[in-house]
């Protein structure tokens, strides 16, 4: 039976590790082993902060709408409580982005949950 050469594989295998490792100082673009390493720990960051930009975003619009009720007179607890009572099913990333750009509308909604 023939011996199996690996170069070619060997070379497609380093060549993705080195393209994904372009940018980075230092011997972690050049060498393999040192890339390869970086480029396994960029990975697995990358997929926690893919799930950690989701709990960041929701904080910055509950920030954000609270930041907006507390200029109406209202705390946010209560406002969410006073729309989930009136039967108003916005959620946060519209209702913050109507804090932002429109107070009026975002008024009435106060008004709204502080009827409830």
């Amino acid at each position: 039976m023939a011996r199996i050469k690996r170069a070619v594989t060997a070379h497609k295998k380093r060549r993705k590790v080195f393209k994904l490792a372009k940018g980075y100082w230092g011997s972690k673009s050049k060498q393999y082993r040192t890339a390869s390493e970086q480029v396994r720990r960029s990975l697995r960051y990358a997929y926690t902060g893919r799930k950690l930009r989701k709990r960041d975003f929701r904080r910055l619009w509950i920030t954000r709408i609270n930041a907006a009720c507390r200029l109406n007179g209202m705390s946010y607890s209560t406002f969410i409580n006073g729309l989930k009572k009136k039967g108003i099913e916005v959620n946060r990333k519209m209702l913050a982005d109507l804090a932002v750009t429109d107070a009026a509308a975002f008024a009435q909604l106060v008004a709204i949950a502080k009827e409830a």
